[in-house]
C-alpha cells in the first residue's frame, strides 16, 4: 500500500491566508456563525435506530420509485443500483470493464503543482477570456497601469466563478456565457496597493469588477476554441452599483428600506457571486455568498450570526460610500445574500433578487422541475455547520419562448416554499466516532425530512413573522432543528436519475470543544477533506417532504481508510479534496471542482460515475495553476469549461512579486481567465 500523500497546507481548507483573506474575510478564523443549540444528527441518531427498519423500507420505496421512473432513469436502469441508497449495506468493491465510464475514457492527470492548466494527453485548450479584456462598446484594450472605473464598467469582471452557456439562435457557432465575478483581490490588480489607504479611484475599480458578465463567444469552426464576440448587443456588465430590483414576498419589508431606497425594492449592486444554476426557462441564476465581509461596524446578534464584524473592512468601501456602514444604514446588508435571477437575452431587463429563496451565504441554485412543471431549487448556505434548503414553486413552466411564456416564467420563483434539511442517520451513536470507520451496515445512510419554513406571506416558523424567516433565514434554520453540515457548498440534482448531490467541502471545526460532533452525513471530525452527500426524495418527488441519503464519496487519499468511492476500487480513482462546484454531462457522470486542495497538489477538475458498473471511478481532469480554484465547470459534449479563479493568490505575492506567470507569460500581470478544453481528434470528451 502506498504512504498517504503528504498534506502541504495547515490552513483551513488548504487555501493561502491572502485568498481567506480577501474571498470570505478571514471566516474561518473567526467565531462560527451557527452557535445555536438546534440539534443536530448525533443527538437524533439513538432515537432513530427504534425506528430503523421503518426507514430503511421506506427508503427502499423512495429509490426504487426513483429507479423506476423512466423519464429519468431510462428502462435499463439496474434495480441494485436503487436498493443500494436504501442502505441495505455496503458495495462491496466490483471489478470494473475494462473500457471504462462513457465519458470518463481519458487518461487522468496526475496531481501536480504545474503553474498551468495541465490537461490529459490528446487533448487542446485555449484561454477564452481574461480579467478586463473589453466586451461592450467603447471600453478599452486592458492596461494594468491604466485602470479606471469606467473602463472596468465595460470589460470582462475579476475573479471569474459560476459559468453558463446558452444557446444563441440564428448566429451560427455563437453561444452566449454567463459568468460570475465573485470577489476582487487589490493586491494583485494594484502596483503599490497600500491596504490601509485605498484610493477612491481603486475601490471604483473594484465595484466595477464584481457583478456578472454576459459575453457572446464564437466558436472556431474545426477546434473547441472559444472566443468572446466583443460588442455584440447581447454583451452586459452589472456590477456593484448597477440596479436591481427585489421581488417575491419580502419585497417592500421595512427589514430591508435604507435612506437611499425607502421602498425597500431597488438594490444597488451584487456582491461576491459564487457558483449559481441555468434553469429549464433559458435565465442564470447566481447566488450572492460571503457578502458580509463588504460591511463595517456591525452591532447586533443578527448582524453577528451572518457573520458580519463589528470593526472596519478589509477594502474600507465604508469610507466611499455610507451604505457599507452599518453603524448608518444597519438594514443595507439585509439586501444581499440572495439569489438573483437573470434574463441573459435582454440586455435592457434589470435582473432580481429573489426574497422568496431566502437570504443566507448561497453557494448556488439549481432548479430540477416536478412532474407538473413546478421548478424546485436546492441550495447550500456555505458556513460551518449551516444548512441545505429547497424551494418549491406554486407555479408551473410555461413552455415556449414566446413574450407571455417568458414574463410568466420570470414570475416563477417568487411564489412557493421554502424548506431546510433535517437528516437522520440509521446507525448507533456509538458507531460514528469521528474517524470516518464505517458503521456496521457499511454506509452512511438514512433518511430526512423537508421541514418548511414559510410559504409567500405565512411563516412556520413559532416566533417568526414571514419577511423574518426570509431575511434571517439563518435564524429560521436555528429554530427548527436543522442539521449542521460541513459548508454545503454546489447542490445539483442530476438530469438523468433526479438524485441531489450535495458538496460538502470540508469543516476544521468538526469535533471541536463546544462546537457540534460527527454524525452519520459529517462523519469525520476535523474534516479536511469534505464529502459528497446523494439524496433521492421519496417517491421521486422533488416537492415531497421527506428522503434516502447517503455519502457518495468521502473523499481524501484512496490509501486512507476513511475515504469511500461507493464501492469503486480505491486503488484506480485519482486522490480528490475539498468538493466544491459540480456539474453534469449528458452521460450522467458527475464533474467535480475542487477549493483548497490538502493532498499535494493543485486544485482540479474530477469526473465520477453516478451509476453503472463504474459507479464511483473517479478521474482527474484537468488542474489549474499555481494559488487557482477551480470554478463554474461547464460539461459539453465536445468541450468543457472551467473559470480559473484568483490564480497566482499566494501568501506574499503581489503585482511586483507575483506568484504565478499564468495566462500570458513573465512580465505580464496575473489575470482570473475561462478556459476551454477539448479533444483535439474532434471527438465527444471521454468517449
Amino acid at each position: 500500500m502506498r504512504n498517504l500523500l503528504p498534506l502541504i497546507s495547515s490552513h483551513p481548507g488548504g487555501r493561502s491566508a491572502l485568498t481567506c483573506r480577501f474571498r470570505c474575510g478571514d471566516a474561518c478564523f473567526k467565531e462560527t456563525p451557527n452557535t445555536s443549540d438546534n440539534e443536530y444528527a448525533g443527538d437524533i441518531i439513538a432515537r432513530a435506530v427504534s425506528r430503523r427498519s421503518m426507514m430503511r423500507a421506506a427508503a427502499v420505496v423512495t429509490v426504487a420509485a426513483a429507479a423506476g421512473t423512466a423519464a429519468l432513469t431510462g428502462p435499463n436502469a439496474p434495480q441494485a443500483e436503487a436498493v443500494a441508497l436504501a442502505g441495505h449495506g455496503h458495495e462491496p468493491p466490483r471489478k470494473p470493464a475494462p473500457s471504462g465510464a462513457r465519458g470518463l475514457r481519458f487518461s487522468p492527470v496526475a496531481p501536480n503543482k504545474n503553474d498551468k492548466v495541465t490537461i490529459p494527453d490528446g487533448y487542446s485548450q485555449n484561454v477564452v477570456i481574461r480579467w478586463g479584456e473589453p466586451i461592450l462598446r467603447g471600453a478599452p484594450a486592458f492596461n494594468p497601469d491604466k485602470q479606471s472605473a469606467k473602463a472596468q464598467a465595460g470589460q470582462f469582471g475579476y475573479n471569474n466563478d459560476f459559468l453558463s452557456l446558452l444557446p444563441l439562435r440564428g448566429e451560427r457557432g455563437r453561444q452566449v456565457l454567463v459568468a460570475n465575478h465573485e470577489y476582487t483581490d487589490e493586491i494583485l490588480m494594484f502596483r503599490g496597493y497600500d491596504p490601509a489607504n485605498p484610493t477612491r479611484e481603486q475601490v471604483e475599480i473594484a465595484w466595477a469588477a464584481h457583478g456578472l458578465s454576459v459575453v457572446v463567444v464564437q466558436e472556431e469552426h474545426r477546434t473547441g476554441k472559444l472566443g468572446p464576440v466583443s460588442r455584440h448587443p447581447l454583451n452586459r456588465r452589472l456590477t456593484a452599483t448597477s440596479e436591481f430590483r427585489v421581488t417575491g414576498p419580502a419585497a417592500g419589508s421595512p427589514l430591508l428600506r435604507t435612506s437611499a431606497d425607502r421602498t425597500g425594492r431597488k438594490v444597488l449592486g451584487t456582491l461576491n457571486n459564487c457558483a449559481g444554476g441555468t434553469t429549464p426557462w433559458g435565465t442564470t441564476l447566481h447566488g450572492e455568498e460571503n457578502f458580509n465581509q463588504y460591511f463595517a461596524n456591525g452591532n447586533t446578534d443578527m448582524h453577528k450570526r451572518y457573520g458580519i464584524g463589528t470593526g472596519a473592512t478589509e477594502r474600507k468601501w465604508e469610507r466611499f460610500d455610507r451604505r457599507f456602514d452599518l453603524a448608518k444604514e444597519p438594514n443595507e446588508a439585509n439586501r444581499f445574500g440572495w439569489v438573483v435571477e437573470l434574463d441573459p437575452y435582454d440586455p435592457d431587463s434589470t435582473p432580481r433578487k429573489r426574497t422568496a429563496l431566502g437570504r443566507f451565504k448561497h453557494e448556488a441554485a439549481q432548479p430540477r422541475l416536478t412532474s407538473d412543471g413546478r421548478p424546485v431549487v436546492y441550495m447550500g448556505d456555505d458556513e460551518k455547520f449551516d444548512y441545505l434548503y429547497k424551494f418549491v414553486s406554486s407555479k408551473r413552466m410555461k413552455k415556449g419562448t414566446s413574450r407571455a411564456a417568458r414574463e410568466h416564467n420570470l414570475t416563477l420563483l417568487d411564489e412557493g416554499t421554502l424548506y431546510v434539511a433535517k437528516l437522520t442517520g440509521d446507525s448507533p451513536a456509538a458507531e460514528i466516532d469521528g474517524t470516518g470507520k464505517l458503521p456496521t451496515d457499511g454506509e452512511f445512510d438514512g433518511s430526512g425530512v423537508w421541514i418548511p419554513l414559510a410559504t409567500g406571506t405565512t411563516s412556520h416558523v413559532p416566533g417568526m413573522t414571514a419577511h423574518e424567516v426570509y431575511v434571517y433565514t439563518r435564524l429560521a434554520g436555528d429554530k427548527v432543528g436543522a442539521t449542521k453540515m460541513d459548508r454545503p457548498e454546489d447542490v445539483e440534482p442530476s438530469p438523468r436519475t433526479g438524485r441531489v448531490y450535495v458538496a460538502l467541502t470540508n469543516n476544521s471545526d468538526r469535533g471541536k470543544e463546544g462546537k457540534a460532533g460527527a454524525d452519520e452525513a459529517n462523519p469525520r471530525n476535523a474534516n479536511k477533506h469534505g464529502q459528497i452527500l446523494e439524496l433521492a426524495e421519496n417517491w421521486d418527488d422533488p416537492a415531497g417532504d421527506g428522503f434516502a441519503w447517503r455519502l457518495f464519496l468521502v473523499a481524501g487519499d484512496p490509501n486512507d481508510p476513511a475515504t469511500y468511492f461507493s464501492g469503486f476500487p480505491k486503488e484506480s480513482v485519482s486522490p480528490i479534496s475539498c468538493p466544491d462546484n459540480v456539474a453534469f454531462d449528458d452521460h450522467g457522470n458527475l464533474w467535480i471542482s475542487t477549493d483548497g486542495n490538502q493532498l499535494g497538489s493543485h486544485d482540479g477538475l474530477f469526473g465520477v460515475a453516478t451509476h453503472g458498473d463504474r459507479r464511483g471511478e473517479l478521474k482527474q481532469f484537468l488542474t489549474v495553476p499555481t494559488g487557482a480554484e477551480t470554478c463554474g465547470p461547464v460539461i459539453q459534449d465536445r468541450r468543457v469549461l472551467v473559470a480559473v479563479q484568483h490564480p497566482g493568490e499566494v501568501d506574499g505575492a503581489s503585482v511586483e512579486k507575483p506568484a504565478s506567470i499564468w495566462p500570458d507569460g513573465p512580465g505580464k500581470i496575473v489575470r482570473p481567465s475561462v478556459v476551454a478544453v477539448w479533444r483535439k481528434d474532434g471527438r465527444d470528451i471521454g468517449v
